[in-house]
């Protein structure tokens, strides 16, 4: 089983390397696959760094073409997690499940929001899963995929084209802090949004 599984890891680093020679047509492929399907070694946010520190006046268009093939890839996997129904949350654990499904029912698409931005190893594909099991609107759903994406490629285009090689490094030091900050800043938002509300409207709990 290992040689097999050493096999199809070769397979996925070749067809990255295929993809990254067509600038942001690769790069949209390849995020369109790693959101569809299976995660590509290093993923599009390594493709990312790579094109924009290569061409950083090019950053803003590679952060528009991850963004779009994440948003494509992501429209996939709602719609087969939508046709499958609960089935398609059996390969995550019951604990992540239930956990997820909180988060969504508290927050709705905030919660996808969030985890469109937070990395590694944060369970994205689950929220992404949920969120067709769940039906949740899929207008909002893209919207918060894009929003969250498009400020994750950036950032990281940013850092790249100002620090090359260091880049990495200084996203691996400060992204997790910076996406968690950003979440907290968009949850606190959420909830003043709902206390405000609740306040005119006199609802009372």
């Amino acid at each position: 089983m290992s040689w097999l599984i050493h096999k199809i890891t070769n397979n996925l680093v070749q067809l990255s390397q295929s993809l990254i020679v067509y600038g942001p047509f690769g790069l949209f492929a390849i995020a369109l696959l790693d959101s569809a399907f299976v995660p590509l070694p290093g993923g599009p946010d390594a493709v990312m760094m790579l094109l924009a520190a290569a061409r950083p006046r090019w950053t803003i268009l590679y952060a528009v073409a991850a963004t779009l093939g994440s948003v494509a890839g992501c429209i996939v996997l709602y719609y087969i997690s939508r046709r499958v129904g609960e089935g398609a949350l059996k390969r995550f654990s019951p604990a992540k499940q239930a956990r997820v499904k909180s988060l969504m029912d508290r927050y709705d698409v905030l919660a996808v929001l969030v985890a469109s931005i937070l990395p590694p190893p944060f369970p994205f594909k689950l929220f992404v899963v949920t969120a067709g099991v769940l039906r949740l609107n899929i207008l909002r759903f893209v919207l918060a995929i894009a929003a969250g994406r498009f400020f994750r490629f950036l950032l990281e285009g940013y850092l790249a084209a100002c620090y090359g090689e260091r880049a990495r490094d200084l996203l691996a030091e400060h992204y997790p802090t910076i996406g968690i900050s950003l979440a907290v800043l968009l949850i606190a938002l959420f909830v003043g949004r709902n206390l405000l509300w609740r306040e005119r409207t006199g609802i009372q709990y």
